[in-house]
């Protein structure tokens, strides 16, 4: 067997078994030392290869994808400068919990730290942010080599996915000629009617003990409060407003909880917990008795003020995996458990913890009914940003997916979203809260096939217009709602925006960009509606576009600090009425 030969077995054993173990995408940005993967991954007939170029968007584009599906996707580029441009999408896959497999090219050992071209020190780049690294051996055609490429294949998958997802890396050297042989015989290796490897992952549930235990605590204190930050179960809505209902408690429901819209039961769910939350007194006429929370921490930093200012209140963190999201330091008890089969579990064992609506409830529901009846007050058809979202939600088709940029976008969308039968999948990169990446990662889930609306400030969709060819590339049709107020929007809301000698420079950043020839170069649609009845009317129009569509809504920072700041007054106002009662 020649070094060719041997080359082209031991890299398509490796591929094939990525598929058999479930793979069925792969993003690769072209380069010299990659050949041998990416011929390999492009031949392969049942995983489907997207080419974007720049490894920043690609790894996003994959992140994008995978957070989309639910399932991993593969990234691969060459080596050097390359595989640390894939750095910021691996933290946002790390800290938010997307599995990823990261398929690095790299010199062979003799080249490394040499002065040779293109070679940077690859080995655990990325230090903790992925679950497990692994140097591959350079490649060989024995069959106790083709059984160990398989074996790494199919444990990449299982390990991205199991316990708490993530990303995995895998680093080849491969020494020249890099070329593969397609035309071998039995390329793929001997069919196998199974992966190499097959992994079984059980749920974790409690005992009955317990359950009988903490459903009496909970029985016993009845001001509770159920908290479900950004989550992608869309079977624990179901489970978690059973709970609450069961209990007589409100639920704090995140934009990104995947409860605010779908066919479930919503009438114990509180949209207007930020903005309710916001002034002191009132925080202080709704402290529970205890916090029972779902999913990562909540975008809200009205939230935020209220567990600080509620130390003593005793709050229980429920994880199906071994992990830590208490960002505050308040004492907690951690529960490891499926939350769908914790939720089940416990109302089996208390189906009548309480049948009937008590005060604490009414009181949340009370505050939560003023709060909406600003929020969703009709205004004139001035274009805000606020009424920016509330037409998009509006519009936006059933069954589809919303993806939030990070800033004002999420923010906002936490405020504006109220409670539907709509089903949708609202996706976001908060693991680590970054701006860049954004369009990559919307285009990516677009590439899933389903229908897909990226809302971002300008800012964000600047830092990553690139992202836009793959969505020129491939046809994908994607809806982008762009709130460009000419810079950052938030850092207005924030102390630094005091100081008028530094802000616009170092914060507000505007960058006086006109988008549309942005959008057309990239063979876009573009609308830019100036009235409300214009907006709702390009955003249908975009639904029905094909390919990439970009809505461009303009607004004024300033005005849109004094709009939202008088819409929380006269909240805080209404409620503290009822307050003072």
């Amino acid at each position: 067997m020649n070094t060719q030969e041997q080359l082209t077995r031991y890299v398509a054993n490796f591929v094939d078994e990525l598929s058999k173990s479930g793979l069925t995408d792969v993003v690769i940005s072209p380069g010299s030392r990659s050949t041998p993967l990416a011929m390999m991954f492009a031949e392969h007939p049942q995983i489907k290869e997207w080419i974007v170029l720049d490894e920043r968007s690609a790894a996003f584009f994959g992140l994008g994808l995978a957070k989309q599906t639910k399932r991993p996707v593969a990234l691969l580029c060459s080596s050097g400068t390359a595989v640390a441009n894939y750095f910021p999408a691996v933290v946002e896959a790390h800290q938010s919990r997307v599995p990823l497999i990261v398929l690095t090219a790299d010199r062979p050992h003799e080249l490394r730290d040499v002065g040779a071209p293109q070679a940077i020190d690859q080995i655990k780049l990325f230090g903790d942010y992925v679950k497990n690294f692994h140097e591959m051996a350079l490649p060989e055609g024995t069959v106790e080599m083709l059984n160990y490429v398989r074996t790494r294949a199919a444990r990449s998958v299982s390990e991205a996915l199991s316990g708490n997802p993530g990303p995995i890396h895998l680093n080849f050297p491969f020494r020249e000629p890099l070329t593969p042989d397609l035309n071998l015989e039995n390329i793929w290796g001997e069919p196998l009617r199974e992966p190499y490897h097959i992994w079984h992952e059980g749920k974790k549930r409690l005992p009955e003990d317990f359950l009988n235990y903490f459903a009496e605590k909970l029985s016993i204190a009845r001001r509770g409060l159920i908290v479900c930050g950004p989550q992608v179960d869309e079977e624990l809505a179901e489970g978690i407003t059973m709970l609450a209902e069961t209990l007589g408690v409100p639920v704090l429901a995140d934009p990104l909880s995947q409860i605010r819209t779908g066919s479930h039961s919503t009438k114990n769910i509180i949209e207007g917990y930020d903005a309710i939350l916001r002034n002191e007194v009132i925080r202080a006429s709704i402290k529970p008795d205890y916090i029972l929370r779902f999913g990562a921490m909540p975008v809200s930093k009205a939230y935020l003020f209220y567990l600080k200012e509620n130390q003593d209140v005793t709050q229980y963190v429920i994880e199906p995996h071994a992990g830590f999201r208490e960002p505050v330091g308040n004492p907690t008890e951690f529960i490891q458990a499926d939350p769908v089969l914790f939720c089940s579990d416990l109302l089996e064992v208390s189906p009548t913890l309480l049948s009937e609506e008590n005060d604490w409830l009414t009181k949340w529901k009370s505050y939560n009914d003023i709060a909406k009846s600003h929020l969703t007050k009709t205004s004139d058809n001035t274009l805000t940003e606020g009424e920016a979202v509330k037409q998009l939600v509006d519009v936006i088709p059933h069954n589809s997916s919303l993806y939030v940029g990070n800033s004002m976008a999420v923010r906002d969308v936490d405020t504006f979203l109220m409670t539907s039968s709509k089903k949708l999948t609202i996706l976001a990169n908060r693991g680590a809260n970054g701006i860049d990446g954004m369009v990559s990662s919307g285009v990516g889930a677009a590439a899933s096939g389903q229908p897909v609306t990226l809302l971002l400030g300008d800012l964000s969709f600047f830092h990553d217009m690139n992202g836009l060819l793959a969505a020129k590339q491939y046809k994908l049709n994607i809806t982008i709602l762009v709130v460009n107020n000419n810079g950052g929007g938030i850092f207005s809301f924030l102390p630094q925006a005091a100081n008028e000698k530094h802000f616009e420079a170092l914060f507000g950043t505007p960058l006086n960009i006109d988008f549309k020839k942005a959008v057309e170069m990239y063979d876009g649609n573009y609308h830019q509606p100036k009235t409300i009845h214009e907006l709702k009317k390009a955003l249908q129009l975009s639904y029905g576009e094909l390919g990439l569509s970009v809505v461009e809504v303009k607004t004024d920072r300033t005005e849109n600090l004094i709009w939202h700041r008088g819409l929380w007054r006269d909240i805080e106002e209404d409620i503290l009425k009822l307050v003072e009662q």
